[in-house]
Order: structure tokens, then C-alpha cells, then sequence
């Protein structure tokens, strides 16, 4: 079987998509399977972003009674999607949350989604896989935790997702070394300059890897490199759950119910999962459910499972060891911006296009553990201006910056925060439009963060001097949200075991970033993916 049959053969999403052009199939969406709140389906899943569009997919094509439950619409790219970075802002999940911490992280538009298909519609699009070496930082290196699977566990499902979505980009020599179902795609001028400048230090760099179709694949079109890739995709060149998993889901008989928030999950009397409580159009409603699957990622998860807090679980759902809601990590996502004296463009591309994973591992030589990657980032014009206003320019010099735009090339840094419990998520005193608790999340960050993201910042500026810049700007940021329900192998370390089963409720599963131990210096969507087919194997073969 060819791979692209051997694709079609488990998810035909691709193929789904009307050969006319337009985005989306309204016919699955009009025809789907819809279940009364009181069927008893096999499994409720809460969230349908990465994990949760995934596990829908490959559950509903076993042939499981699956409703996903989303809190935002299910949106279509054609009538919701516009090119206009502002125009996108209802892509982020904006309800209130409480932050705080001696290094508070801004939730919004960097690393939380709302809708059907989650923060991967508005996602830059890389797709690397973790390093062997992720899945075991405690015993390598001393920091982090180890988890309870390894990457040998989770390397037939990157190898599957990757054919799906599909993924783009040259041979990878870091890791576990492999290549990529499509060919890499054309540089631009940022993604030029990254690779000059590395080639001048002797610095390993790769064109991709994209979630980023690179030529017709299905009746999905190729990339038509627009740029506005973290604005929505409206030719669905790039991968999200909404075009990659859903359509086949709603074709083997899945329901997606959108604008549902889920408010808490249910006991029965025996200590199972029953089914969950939701709002639906301002009316409070209830779904009877054989399972529950919660993939609402690393917020809002904890905070699903504090408000369904009950007398077996005074302290919050699956909570008897106070870990839901502890070690939530960020990446710590410097930012550098080099001026060149010729004219760059960086919008005239995706803005993920070359990356390197040459400082990814811990160096003995230097005075920090774990590492950071390197890519392009090409913000459009009311990104760059908040970056230059970051750096500290305001009035006339911004308006220089603003002139001066089509000169500049931005690369950005993932590097490792650890994971740490102090860095939790709690429910605050304020409540949302529902009456519900609102999400706390305290971060602060330890010295070793600290030394990461000034060497990996460092280490941009010699990329962007080398490369020929007259000048450079950098500012600190975040970026990519997981831990807080974590999983290991035992209920005194962990929420959920290597299954990502919860150890207090039988039936009851987590299926997102939020279970991820530690965080690579990888861009997570495709390990949360790989991780929510690796349960749905699980949860089919019971």
C-alpha cells in the first residue's frame, strides 16, 4: 500500500474536503450524527483542539458513540477567517483568567485557542517531534522528571500524524534522525538570511518541518505562502484539527458540539466518570457518558477539574495528592529582530520556515541544563510594532521602526523551562460569564531559566550579526502552555499513568499538553497529537 493510501486508509479528512476549492464540507457538518443528553455514548470528550480532535477521530473510526464538546463555534474558514492579523483576535481564547508569580505569563493570543480545532488554527505550523532524551531529563541530566513512556513508544504515531497532516521539511539530523512525508518548501528572504547566518558560524540549520502541505495533498490546496498562517489558514494549507481529523470523525458518525462549555464532570455512585455538565445557549444542560476524555489543555483543564470538586474529592477531581494544576510550563520565547540593509520582507512567506535544533541538549560546558531551538518568526505589522514597542521605542522612533519594516527579519527561541510546583493553576475568587471560578495561574522562574533564555538570546544576535544585520532588537516573551495534570508512573507524582488514564477515576482520561512531564525545546502540537493516538489505540484495544 502506498503511504498516501495507507493515510486515506485511517483518516480521509483530506479527501473530504470538496474538490470544488472551498474550505470546508458543510454537508458532514449538516448531516452529522447528533445524540440526545440522554444517550449513554461511549465517551465524552472535552475540547476538541490537538488531543481531543485526534482521539474524536480515531475513536468515532472504531466505531465509538463519541461527542466532542467545544466552548467556542466550529468555525469556517471561508465566512470566519479573514487575512487581517487584528481581524483574528477571536481566534484566542480572551475569557478572564488571573495571573500572577514573580515572572507572570499573558494568556491570549500566544497560546490558547478557542473554537473547533484549538490553538492549532492559529499555530505557526512547526511540527518537530521530542528528542529521545525528553522522555528522560531527570536521569540524563539531573533536572525535570522522566516519564513513564519513551519516545520509542510514541515514534509510530509522530510517523503516522506526520503523513496526515502532512508535515514538510528537509532530512532531520537531531534526535532520533528521519525524514519527512513532502519535500521541503522554498525559502524567503528571513528564512534566507537564518540559513546564511548559520552557515557563516557553522551553525546545523533545516528548512521545516511545517504542518504545511507542500503541493495538492487530497482535495486539500497547496500553501500559496500568503503569510498569514497564525491568522487561520483559509485555503487550509496548513494542518489543524478542524480540517486534518474532524471531517473524518463527523464521517464515521462523531457529533462536535460547539459553543458548549463544560462546566464540571459527574460521579456516579460507584466512583466513575457518569458524564458532564454544560452550557449550551445560556441553558445548563447534562451529557450521560460511559467515559470522559478532557483535552482543554493546560488551563483550563486543571481548572475543569478543581470546579468538579465533590464530596469524594473535597479538593478538587482526581486531586487527593495536590498535583492537578502543579509544574505548568512555559517556553521561555526570546525574540530578536536584525535590520538589514536590503529589503527582507518577512511576510512574504509562512512565518515558520527554517529552524535549528543544534543547541537542544544539555552541554556539559555550559552552566545551564537542557537547551533551546532557533526559528524564523516573521510577525506581520501589528506584531512588529508591539515588538519594537517591547524594546522600549515609542512615538516618532516607532513610526521609524513602522517605515523601516520590509528591512527586518525576526528569529525567535524556544528554550526549556523546568518544570517546577510552585508554577500552578488555581481557582480564583472572580467568576466568568457562567458563574464559574476563572483560572489562576502563578509562574515564576528559577535561575537556570533564567541563564537559558540570556545564552539563547545571545546566540540569536551572533546568528543575525553573522548574517549581516546593522542592528538588532531583542525582547523576552513566552510561548506554548503544557503541564499541570502530568502523567508518571504513580499517583503520588502524577495525575494520569502512561495510558494517560487518572489514577482516581477509572474511566476518566486526559488527553492534551497538560500531561506532558517536561517540554523539550520542541513546539508540543505534534507529541499532543501523537499522545491522543496513542490513547485511542489504548482505549480501542480494551
Amino acid at each position: 500500500m502506498s503511504a498516501r493510501g495507507g493515510v486515506r486508509a485511517r483518516n480521509q479528512s483530506a479527501w473530504l474536503v470538496p474538490p470544488s476549492g472551498f474550505p470546508a464540507d458543510h454537508r458532514l457538518r449538516r448531516d452529522m450524527r447528533r445524540f440526545d443528553d440522554r444517550d449513554e455514548v461511549d465517551l465524552v470528550v472535552v475540547g476538541c483542539g490537538a488531543g481531543g480532535g485526534v482521539l474524536t477521530q480515531r475513536l468515532a473510526r472504531a466505531g465509538w458513540k463519541v461527542v466532542a464538546m467545544d466552548a467556542g463555534p466550529f468555525w469556517d474558514p471561508e465566512a470566519d477567517w479573514v487575512s487581517d492579523e487584528w481581524g483574528s483576535h477571536q481566534l484566542y481564547w480572551t475569557e478572564p483568567r488571573v495571573i500572577g508569580g514573580s515572572d507572570p505569563v499573558p494568556l491570549g493570543s500566544n497560546n490558547s485557542g478557542r473554537g473547533v480545532g484549538g490553538s492549532m488554527i492559529h499555530f505557526a505550523g512547526y511540527t518537530p517531534r521530542f528528542h529521545p532524551s525528553d522522555f528522560r531529563t531527570w536521569s540524563a541530566d539531573g533536572v525535570g522528571a522522566d516519564w513513564p513512556i519513551s519516545y520509542w513508544d510514541l515514534k509510530p504515531y509522530y510517523q503516522q500524524l506526520e503523513a496526515e497532516l502532512p508535515v514538510a521539511g528537509q532530512f532531520w539530523p537531531w534526535g532520533d534522525p528521519h525524514r519527512y512525508p513532502h519535500t521541503a518548501h522554498p525559502t524567503g528572504g528571513q528564512g534566507e538570511i537564518f540559513l546564511r547566518g548559520c552557515q557563516r558560524l557553522g551553525i546545523t540549520a533545516r528548512v521545516g518541518p511545517v504542518a504545511i502541505a507542500n503541493g495538492r495533498f487530497g482535495n486539500r490546496a497547496h500553501c500559496i505562502y500568503r503569510g498569514f498562517c497564525l491568522q487561520g489558514c483559509k485555503v487550509n494549507a496548513k494542518a489543524s484539527p478542524l480540517i486534518t481529523h474532524v471531517p473524518d470523525a463527523l464521517a464515521h458518525g462523531a457529533e462536535v458540539r460547539s459553543g458548549s462549555m463544560v462546566s464540571r464532570i459527574e460521579l456516579g455512585a460507584d466512583g466513575r466518570a457518569s458524564g458532564v455538565v454544560y452550557f449550551k445557549d445560556g441553558v445548563q444542560r447534562r451529557q450521560r457518558a460511559r467515559m470522559v476524555a478532557v483535552a482543554g489543555y493546560s488551563i483550563e483543564t486543571p481548572r475543569l477539574l478543581l470546579n468538579s470538586a465533590n464530596d469524594r474529592f473535597p479538593e478538587g477531581l482526581c486531586n487527593r495528592h495536590d498535583l492537578v494544576g502543579r509544574y505548568v510550563m512555559v517556553q521561555g520565547a526570546p525574540q530578536t529582530a536584525g535590520r538589514f540593509t536590503q529589503e527582507v520582507r518577512m511576510y512574504k512567506a509562512p512565518p515558520p520556515e527554517v529552524s535549528s535544533e543544534a543547541f537542544y541538549e544539555t552541554d556539559p560546558a555550559r552552566p545551564y541544563k537542557r537547551g533551546f531551538s532557533i526559528q524564523t518568526v516573521g510577525p506581520l505589522p501589528i506584531t512588529w510594532a508591539e515588538h519594537v514597542a517591547a524594546g522600549g521605542h515609542w512615538g516618532h522612533v516607532l513610526r521609524e521602526y513602522m517605515r523601516d519594516y520590509v528591512h527586518w527579519c525576526v528569529l525567535g527561541v524556544l528554550a526549556e523551562f523546568l518544570p517546577r510546583p510552585g508554577n500552578r493553576v488555581t481557582l480564583s475568587r472572580e467568576t466568568d460569564r457562567h458563574g464559574l471560578p476563572v483560572a489562576r495561574f502563578d509562574y515564576s522562574q528559577c535561575d537556570n531559566d533564567r541563564a537559558l533564555m540570556k545564552a539563547s538570546g545571545e546566540t540569536v544576535e551572533r546568528i543575525l550579526h553573522a548574517a549581516g544585520a546593522q542592528e538588532t532588537v531583542t525582547i523576552e516573551r513566552y510561548a506554548h502552555l503544557v503541564g499541570g495534570c502530568r502523567m508518571a508512573a504513580g499517583e503520588r507524582d502524577g495525575v494520569v499513568d502512561r495510558n494517560l488514564r487518572s489514577f482516581a477515576v477509572p474511566n476518566l482520561y486526559i488527553c492534551d499538553g497538560s500531561v506532558l512531564p517536561t517540554q523539550g525545546s520542541a513546539n508540543p502540537a505534534l507529541t499532543i497529537m501523537a499522545l491522543a493516538a496513542r490513547c485511542a489505540d489504548h482505549l480501542a484495544g480494551r
